[in-house]
């Protein structure tokens, strides 16, 4: 026993497990170490996540009620664009789960659509300048004076100024953006901010990412990292519970399939570049990637990296071409198609059930994590998915489509459609979530209240 105790005590929630190579790896919270050391385990930690969908949704696949609706005509600049068809009254209904939506079927229980929320646009710049990057901000529109963006500290940093400080990244920046021409500017790609002006950059690159969350001295090209640690951790797993067991299990094998996922686009880029044709970044698969870059973030959030973190499934507007490999048929530009939305519907609801899809697949497995008091990491999770146009059309901020899911700890009542009534400010569903995560907080940016009917 004492020898468990040694091993257990020197292993913490945020330290990492070594071996003789020089390879560390960082470790989710076990209940054995609680009981080893005669401690009761704490509860588990409370997380906030987004899943930002850029250039606006294909409102048709989405939407309620709206698969009739007539093809809005482009406009340029922002613009204020209502469907008056068979929408439902403000209020909480039943969740009925549209064609875009379907990928979250099995998941209904533990989301709820949000409809009929808006934002104000600030006007001195583009629209998609603003989209993303002032899409969590504190901040009022015209609040920030000498500034075009009514940008300031955002939710993700606001929350983990709570629930962020015991872990070693208070918040984690991803963004699905391998583009390698950066022709537009930092608030085009980027929606988590220290400040006005002052950007919390993504991080774009997965076998970067894998190195700084899992990294370690050792040369990560000539080994295995789980490979190196193994004959550490199977002294550690002989000392574990049942319970713990399955969990490192599982742990682990999250960790081997992100190597697999990342050799296989490694392998891709040797092939790619042995052909002799030179083709940009963007030309590795698409639908690899995002899953990827999802399943870094879920990690992070499992094992105690992080209890923050943002994920861009891509930029907004950036007109150069993507290879949508494994999604759709050849290159397109995601916000060129949605200026032509008569000519590329079908491409745009494809990729609007791909991105949804992706977010789905993180639900679930998120849902099959188990942690402490029979909850799991999503039940202990509000994790959004969103964007900050209702439709890249007509470049609108209002009527913006959101779906959250998980449950903060208990702290939400999800399962249904709850639809706002016109004029209800994005800043309510930051405010409610603030106060699902216990932060105090009686007002955000120039929210009016909170979303009736979602907290518990």
């Amino acid at each position: 026993m004492s020898r468990n105790k040694n091993l257990l005590r020197s292993i913490s929630r945020r330290n990492f497990l070594a071996c003789a190579g020089g390879a560390t790896l960082s470790l989710p919270w076990l209940e054995s170490y609680a009981s080893a050391l005669g401690r009761k385990a704490k509860p588990p930690a409370k997380r906030l996540a987004f899943f930002y969908l850029p250039n606006g949704i294909t409102r048709r696949g989405f939407f309620p009620g709206e698969d009739d609706r007539p093809l809005p005509k482009f406009a340029g600049q922002n613009n204020v664009w209502r469907f008056e068809g068979k929408t439902v009254p403000p209020g909480s209904h039943p969740l009925a789960l549209t064609p875009t939506l379907a990928p979250l079927h099995k998941m209904r229980g533990k989301i709820s659509l949000i409809t009929g929320m808006d934002r104000v646009f600030q006007h001195g710049t583009d629209s998609h300048a603003q989209c993303a990057s002032c899409f969590l901000t504190s901040v009022a529109p015209y609040e920030v004076k000498n500034s075009a963006y009514p940008l300031a500290r955002t939710l993700d940093h606001i929350a983990a100024d709570s629930i962020g400080q015991s872990t070693p990244y208070s918040t984690l920046e991803l963004s699905c953006n391998d583009h390698k021409n950066n022709i537009e500017s930092i608030y085009f790609d980027n929606m988590s901010w220290y400040g006005t002006g002052h950007v919390a950059p993504s991080m774009r690159n997965p076998r970067k990412i894998y190195d700084r969350l899992f990294g370690t001295q050792a040369n990560a090209r000539s080994r295995n990292i789980t490979d190196l640690a193994l004959g550490t951790a199977r002294q550690l797993q002989k000392r574990l519970g049942t319970n713990d067991r399955r969990k490192f299990d599982e742990y682990f094998e999250a960790v081997r399939t992100i190597e697999t996922r990342m050799d296989r686009i490694d392998k891709m880029k040797s092939d790619l570049a042995a052909t002799d044709i030179k083709r940009p970044a963007e030309h590795l698969p698409r639908n690899e990637y995002i899953h990827l870059m999802g399943d870094l973030l879920v990690t992070a959030l499992q094992i105690g990296l992080t209890n923050v973190g943002t994920l861009m499934v891509g930029p907004e507007r950036w007109t150069t071409p993507t290879n949508w490999e494994g999604i759709l048929d050849k290159p397109y530009s995601h916000h060129a198609m949605t200026h032509a939305i008569q000519h590329h519907m079908e491409q745009l609801l494809k990729l609007d059930h791909f991105h949804v899809s992706a977010f789905a697949r993180l639900l679930e497995r998120m849902d099959n994590i188990k942690e402490a008091n029979d909850t799991t990491l999503l039940d202990n999770t509000i994790f959004t998915l969103g964007a900050g146009m209702g439709d890249g059309t007509t470049h609108q901020y209002n009527d913006l489509p959101l779906v959250v899911a998980g449950g903060g700890s208990g702290a939400l009542k999800l399962g249904h459609h709850v639809h706002c009534k016109r004029g209800t400010p994005l800043a309510n569903l930051w405010l409610t979530q603030l106060q699902a995560l216990g932060i105090e907080r009686k007002k955000y940016a120039d929210s009016t209240g909170t979303v009736a009917g979602m907290l518990a």
